[in-house]
């Protein structure tokens, strides 16, 4: 808002620490049951993705463990490599220190508040005025793209800091000294907080800002030159602990060029859901809305007055920052589209990595950042660019209209028409209350209801939202977390335990698990938790063949693919050989069945057959493979391997760790022990305490050679990529804080004289 030069009431009003305590306050009156602890969440991912990775995290805080491995999915899976579990995000500390059923949910709001008022300031610095940069925090806050991501921490962390991000990077290559390191910091909290596409996205944007004005001579180019590439170099330097056992796991992971694929794309029709959040969709998931084939995000919906801010910006104001947004939001529009329009297919022919990227629905997180900016823009400028407010707010209005209409007269299969003109018609009404509030900005007067319309219009961009489509993130009492809840109404015999069995969730239990939904989420939850669904067999300490990552060893992959690719495969002796106690019952999914011939996951005396990987998984599957008789090599590792038949060995005891196997056993003869666990590079083996190969068996799994007699084999996790990182980003933390405290030493002003000290006159 603009008035003569002079600072207007709703400037006055919307300080830094008045508009915090007002973004306090809205998020405690959308989520009073979360932050009371009363309820948390507990839909989709925050229940069996999120919770039990902190609660394993928590669980090894507890005994001053580094969490480097999960021994209890997949057969054991790297942890602290996957990165978007948050081992090494400093704010982490936050739930792992509290009680988990109030901490996880309340980590997430926090950061919900973060984003807000990181946008706040963004914005504030960019239009230089205190209303509209309050706008862009609440718009940036409260839509439905980031209230969705409050079901998974790590996205919600990651997506905070990103206007903190950009803020800081351009002053620091504007200003230099002390904005350099704390652009750095910023930098490294969002990289360590785990979202790598998000992360992407936020240095893609400060990139194309510090080309803008590196081009049009903005700032000094000499200093840009090399202050962007320090901030950069310094935030590699400072995650490198991080940075190092990720990309190792990544060369080593499922996850090649090309893996990724075009499911869960915006659909055509999901321009549609700009104005009419529930057009083209059903409630079937937990009540939760969704559009028809994209399940990744419950909502992007902006509200109607950012969304018609931010299209004024663009129709009526000719700043190079304004272009530069529109730009990003477009690009960030059309990829989200991915296989209903062109361009991204194409972009990722000319670039394969960008394949790594699953699901083009999350471009739309580019879109989402702008947005705000550009509403921001449209505020500070509303009288140069109310010219095109009442045609733009009809258009809309009219198209909105229109979508009704389309919803109405051709659904779309699993539609409810009734929901979606109930949606649309509360839509228009926001809109309209919208249009009546941005119409009093022009007229002037200083009556009182005209004073607190900025306030009034922040509350509707916040009730617009909050009512826009139901809840997106039901939440449920906090006892259903309880650890061994599910062991105890289960009640399994045998009982799998660490080091001693696995549950197995059936191939056809997995498929039905995929469409299974109540609409209760405490129901949805409990009786999914029952049949171990993704990670939630964390929570009982109960191991799992399978389990719910982004990434897992690549011959740890070929192996549970051979069960999961299919709804009906079924290889009893792999399952055998895998300690497979129980295997999920035929007739319901949270239902399970003893197996009576499983093998214990520690086995020695098998008589080594060298097959490549092809072969053996073929091998594998195959009835008459025997695990305690036979163990399968690769080729290249022959002419280490002195065994050659099958010997007489036996297990005296085995013990497992987290990240530690203890197996004591006797042979007649030099023999093989074999470990029923993940083979992945970082673990050693040791045999009385000397080194000792470690070998991978079975395409995925650990074995280890031992002369003949008595011995005590120790396997044990070391991750070599973290203990260099963790070096060197220890060591620039602690330069970059040192050097940080000179300079803002330097920068205060000299402590005055003391006039009754006599020494200063001598």
């Amino acid at each position: 808002m603009q008035s003569n030069g002079k600072p207007t009431f709703a400037e006055k009003i919307f300080t830094p620490v008045r508009f915090g305590i007002f973004l306090a306050l809205l998020v405690f009156a959308s989520f009073p049951q979360v932050i009371l602890g009363l309820e948390t969440f507990v839909a989709r991912d925050f229940g069996f993705f999120a919770y039990p990775l902190a609660h394993f995290q928590q669980q090894c805080f507890q005994h001053c463990e580094i969490p480097f491995w999960d021994p209890y999915n997949n057969c054991g899976v790297p942890f602290l490599a996957q990165w978007n579990t948050m081992p090494l995000y400093p704010p982490a500390l936050f739930y792992l220190a509290l009680p988990l059923k109030w901490s996880l949910g309340m980590f997430s709001l926090l950061h919900l508040w973060w984003a807000g008022i990181g946008m706040y300031f963004l914005a504030r610095r960019w239009t230089q005025n205190d209303f509209a940069a309050a706008f862009a925090g609440i718009a940036f806050a409260f839509n439905g793209f980031t209230l969705n991501l409050i079901m998974w921490p790590s996205h919600m962390a990651t997506f905070s800091w990103m206007p903190w991000v950009v803020l800081l990077a351009e002053r620091a290559w504007r200003d230099g000294w002390h904005w350099i390191i704390f652009a750095a910091f910023v930098g490294a909290f969002q990289m360590l907080a785990g979202g790598p596409e998000i992360i992407l996205f936020t240095w893609l944007i400060v990139s194309a800002l510090w080309l803008q004005q590196f081009f049009f001579g903005e700032s000094p180019r000499r200093q840009m030159l090399w202050r962007f590439p320090l901030v950069v170099a310094l935030v590699v330097a400072l995650t490198l602990a991080q940075l190092l056992p990720f990309l190792n796991l990544v060369a080593h992971a499922q996850r090649e060029t090309g893996f990724a694929d075009l499911r869960w794309s915006m659909p055509g029709s999901g321009l549609a859901n700009f104005l009419v959040p529930m057009a083209f969709g059903s409630t079937a998931t937990e009540g939760i809305f969704f559009q028809h084939g994209q399940y990744w995000t419950s909502s992007y919906y902006l509200g109607v007055g950012a969304l018609w801010l931010a299209l004024l910006a663009l129709l009526s104001l000719r700043e190079r920052r304004v272009w530069l947004l529109g730009i990003i939001a477009t690009i960030g529009v059309i990829f989200a589209l991915g296989e209903n329009a062109p361009a991204l297919p194409l972009v990722r022919k000319l670039l394969p990595q960008l394949s790594f990227i699953t699901y083009p629905i999350k471009y739309i997180a580019v879109a989402i950042f702008a947005a705000p900016l550009l509403a921001a823009f449209a505020l500070a400028n509303f009288l140069k660019a109310q010219k095109n407010f009442l045609s733009l707010g009809g258009v809309l209005f009219a198209l909105l209209i229109g979508i009704l209409f389309w919803t109405q007269f051709a659904p779309l299969p699993g539609d409810d028409s009734h929901a979606t003109l109930l949606n649309g018609f509360s839509r228009a009404a926001f809109l309209i209350f919208t249009g009546t509030i941005l119409f009093a900005f022009t007229r002037a007067t200083t009556s009182a209801l005209i004073r607190f319309a900025p306030l009034l219009l922040l509350l509707i961009a916040w009730a617009d939202v909050f009512t826009h489509e139901p809840a997106q993130n039901p939440t449920a009492p906090p006892w259903i977390f309880e650890p061994g809840l599910a062991r105890e109404k289960l009640a399994l015999k045998p009982q799998p335990a660490l080091g001693g069995s696995r549950v197995m969730i059936s191939p056809l239990a997995a498929s039905e698990f995929v469409g299974f939904a109540m609409r209760d989420p405490k129901n949805n939850f409990l009786a999914k938790q029952l049949g171990y669904c993704a990670n939630g067999n964390l929570l009982d300490a109960v191991p799992k063949v399978d389990g719910f990552f982004s990434l897992t060893p690549r011959e740890n992959d070929e192996v549970l693919s051979l069960f999961y690719t299919t709804t009906n495969a079924s290889y009893p002796s792999l399952e055998n050989f895998m300690g497979v106690s129980q295997l999920t019952a035929p007739d319901s999914v949270y239902h399970w069945l003893p197996r009576p011939n499983f093998l214990p996951l520690v086995t020695a005396g098998q008589k080594p057959v060298f097959l490549d990987d092809a072969k053996a998984l073929q091998a594998l599957t195959q009835n008459n493979f025997e695990g305690d008789k036979i163990v399968f090599l690769p080729p290249e590792i022959k002419s280490f391997v002195t065994v050659s038949n099958q010997t007489s060995a036996k297990i005296l005891e085995s013990k497992f760790g987290n990240q530690t196997v203890d197996v004591v056993v006797e042979a007649q003869a030099p023999s093989l022990v074999v470990v029923a666990q993940t083979y992945y590079h970082n673990w050693r083996a040791e045999v009385d305490g000397a080194p000792t190969p470690l070998l991978r068996a079975n395409v995925a799994f650990q074995a280890v050679q031992i002369p003949a007699g008595k011995h005590t084999v120790h396997l044990f996790y070391r991750d070599r990529a973290f203990e260099i990182g963790a070096g060197i980003s220890l060591c620039m933390w602690a330069n970059c804080g040192i050097t940080l405290l000179l300079i803002l030493r330097r920068s205060l002003p000299p402590t005055p004289p003391d006039p009754d000290d006599e020494d200063n006159y001598l």
